[in-house]
């Protein structure tokens, strides 16, 4: 079946680094589109990055932009997110999602039909 495993989460420091993974299995990965979306405690779902299948375009959101790169290797199946500068508003749960059909980097929750479990960044001050 198709299945999506983060890795990478945990606690970090303010204005540290962290690199999130995303394995994928099941599904043709390297025509997906593949994204990153997080969850704040209480909050709703919000847009991260994403990446088209070729990596020659991405998307990101406004309040990462500069300071997050997602990149991604079709030969390893895995997608990354590779976070700088975190912010104390960082904290949430990463999720990765794959949209299997379409071809641009779609900043909608609606467009991606996997998701994987999640897993946890917290930043320390």
């Amino acid at each position: 079946q198709v299945q999506l495993v983060e890795s990478g989460g945990g606690l970090v420091q303010t204005g540290g680094s962290l690199r999130l993974s995303c394995a994928a299995s099941g599904l043709a990965f390297s025509t997906a589109t593949m994204a990153w979306f997080r969850q704040p405690p209480g909050k709703e779902r919000e847009f991260v990055a994403a990446i088209a299948w070729s990596s020659t375009r991405t998307a990101y959101g406004d309040s990462v932009k500069g300071r997050f790169t997602i990149s991604r290797d079709n030969a390893k199946r895995t997608v990354y997110l590779q976070m700088n500068s975190l912010k104390p508003d960082a904290p949430a749960v990463y999720y990765c999602a794959a949209d299997r059909y379409g071809s641009r980097p779609s900043s909608q929750m609606t467009e991606y039909e996997t998701w994987g479990q999640g897993t946890q960044v917290t930043v320390s001050s």
